[in-house]
């Protein structure tokens, strides 16, 4: 199996609007793991989350804007148009029925996320359609096994890896580590600067403001 070159790694979330912290997660993730790709997949309707700030198609436009220099993203559609709850499981199975059962797929996710792993939906099936690599931000740098729930920390042992090669040796099945680069940038921050009248450039790239500023959203 020539895992190497069709290894995918998936970037979920509102991307309300997508900024510098969401790119470079994704930069960093691929490298560390020797991805050839990452997808970017904008959240449908999250059961976790309120619903986005801006439309399904200003947030995929401006997905669209941030991705498009790098030929390594890409941006995923599926949880787009629902009208139900879209839930991460599903979505992978979705993904996993697509690419077939040898290609490595590797889901990002921030480690507050992970804390938080044993509300999701069936999420001891999550390691059965992928890997996990568990995004270590400047905010949970405590981050430790002994926070988690005790179903949470088992499995987590059990599925932990700090091999990152094995990421696309096989198909699913590891847990991996990573501590990024501190960017304390988050969506709700740029929002709220936008909405008070101020710039949030520099924190997201230009062609991205240049869109929001365009269509007067956040305003």
């Amino acid at each position: 199996m020539d895992s190497l070159s069709n290894s995918i790694g998936i970037l979920g979330g509102s991307f309300d609007p997508i900024h510098f912290g969401h790119l470079r997660l994704a930069q960093e993730a691929r490298d560390f793991l020797t991805l050839s790709e990452v997808r970017f997949v904008p959240a449908g309707r999250p059961p976790h989350r309120g619903r986005a700030k801006v439309s399904e198609a200003h947030r995929l436009a401006m997905l669209d804007i941030a991705t498009e220099n790098n030929s390594s993203f890409s941006v995923d559609r599926r949880e787009l148009g629902k009208t139900e709850p879209t839930y991460t499981i599903d979505t992978l199975q979705s993904l996993r029925a697509e690419v077939g059962s040898d290609i490595p797929l590797v889901l990002f996710i921030g480690a507050d996320q992970f804390l938080l792993m044993h509300t999701w939906k069936r999420w001891q099936e999550l390691t059965h359609f992928v890997h996990l690599l568990v995004a270590m931000r400047p905010s949970t740098e405590a981050f430790s096994p002994l926070n988690l729930t005790t179903e949470v920390r088992q499995w987590f042992q059990i599925q932990q890896c700090d091999d990152p090669a094995k990421a696309t040796q096989s198909a699913a099945g590891h847990i991996f580590l990573l501590g990024l680069t501190p960017l304390a940038i988050s969506s709700t921050a740029i929002r709220a600067t936008i909405a008070a009248g101020n710039s949030p450039r520099y924190l997201l790239p230009d062609p991205v403001l240049d869109y929001i500023r365009a269509n007067k959203l956040y305003n």
